[in-house]
């Protein structure tokens, strides 16, 4: 039986890195996937708390945590191609759409 400190040591990690990718990378796929990991390190600790207090409550919330994930990649990824039409880019610095 893994303990559940380990578990959330996984999920703070991972949790890390998607942060860490978030603010660092400029590459809009690379920002989505860095979101993900973020969305999964979740995931991963709601499911480790059901486990842990004998529920299920973490499992109905995790389903509901990747039913978002996988609305927000297909929007994200409509957006980011939307951009690209408009500039060969995927690269976050050089979209200023909105600037006048």
């Amino acid at each position: 039986m893994v303990p559940l400190s380990h578990y959330l040591i996984l999920s703070a990690v991972l949790f890390s890195i998607g942060a860490l990718g978030v603010l660092i990378r400029r590459n809009a796929i690379v920002v989505f996937m860095c979101v993900e990991i973020m969305l999964n390190a979740v995931n991963i600790s709601l499911i480790a708390f059901d486990n842990h207090l004998n529920q299920h409550d973490g499992q109905i919330f995790s389903f509901m945590v990747m039913c978002v994930a996988a609305a927000e990649v297909s929007v994200g990824l409509a957006i980011v191609i939307a951009l690209f039409r408009n500039r060969p880019t995927v690269n976050l610095d050089e979209f200023n759409l909105m600037k006048w």
